[in-house]
């Protein structure tokens, strides 16, 4: 749901962005003059100004919402849940922006905030990415909104720059990891389509401790893409694929089963029709003889004719 937008050193850009917007909507504003969008840019300058050694003083954050969720999505619900957001991400006691876009199919929210804070102190953002993703999940399970199912939803169309590069890169990794055999294979593949792939070690050894990507100018660390493309995790992932189609090709499949099954009892068939014809014996003949001699049919006649006589002897003693 959130996305933690680079916006740079300058509030101009990114007020003038959220709220010059084809029907944007101001919802929300805090230490800033929102009727004009010249004095909004001044005011958010005007703080800064408390510590102008913080040279990345603009926060920009992007609300999602699904547009399975729109119908329920008031404007109210929607400016209550940013807030709530806000409130997990520790960002607070500074100037804020909340304006609501209106141009795509889903809901959303843009927040701009200043991170020099009331008291002139720096609101720290080395840990949002990750806080993010976490705050937005239990949210939406809060809230009971639609989970989207992975990146397979996002729109590629619309994306531009580092996010367009970082969504090529996972779909180009996510097929090739498909068709190898290792990461150093993978490696060799993805750098045939201008991908680049760095090991990162650990200190004074060729023990590898990550893994990053590269495209054009852009560079992530795999788990920054996604984190099923961590060095531990695609490693798995291979060896995991490649011991299930070993094991599948060593286990013959259902139908060789049945194929197998069908043979052997034909065979059986062919023997027993084969041992009635050698003998003089039906095969309906066999199976009487077998049932009344206990399952087991005598050698030949004469077996049974010596335990008949045999048995007459001892009755006459």
């Amino acid at each position: 749901m959130g996305k933690i937008v680079k916006s740079g050193k300058s509030f101009k850009g990114c007020v003038a962005y959220c709220m010059l917007k084809n029907e944007a909507e101001v919802l929300y504003a805090e230490g800033v003059r929102a009727d004009d969008i010249r004095q909004t840019i001044e005011d958010f300058n005007m703080q800064r100004k408390l510590n102008a050694d913080l040279g990345q003083a603009v926060g920009h954050i992007a609300l999602n919402f699904s547009p399975e969720d729109a119908l329920k999505l008031t404007d109210e619900k929607m400016l209550a849940i940013a807030h709530e957001y806000l409130e997990k991400m520790k960002i607070g006691n500074t100037q804020m922006l909340i304006v609501k876009h209106n141009d795509t199919r889903h809901p959303h929210l843009h927040i701009v905030y200043n991170r020099v804070n009331n008291q002139a102190k720096t609101i720290k953002d080395s840990m949002q990415r990750w806080d993010n993703v976490k705050v937005s999940k239990a949210l939406t399970l809060k809230h009971s909104l639609h989970l989207s199912q992975g990146k397979q939803q996002v729109n590629r169309l619309r994306l531009k720059g580092p996010d367009q590069a970082k969504y090529q890169l996972y779909d180009a990794i996510r097929a090739v990891s498909q068709k190898v055999r290792s990461v150093d294979e993978l490696q060799q593949q993805l750098k045939k389509q201008g991908i680049g792939m760095q090991y990162k070690y650990k200190s004074g050894t060729r023990e590898v401790q990550g893994i990053s990507f590269s495209k054009g100018q852009y560079k992530f660390k795999g788990s920054e893409i996604d984190r099923s493309l961590s060095y531990c995790r695609l490693s798995a992932a291979i060896s995991h694929r490649i011991a299930q189609e070993q094991q599948q090709q060593v286990k013959p499949s259902l139908a060789q089963q049945l194929r197998q099954r069908i043979q052997e009892n034909d065979r059986q068939r062919a023997q027993a029709l084969s041992y009635g014809k050698g003998n003089g014996h039906s095969l309906l003949g066999t199976l009487l003889e077998q049932s009344y001699f206990g399952g087991q049919a005598p050698q030949d006649d004469s077996q049974f004719y010596r335990r008949k006589k045999k048995k007459g002897q001892q009755v006459s003693r």
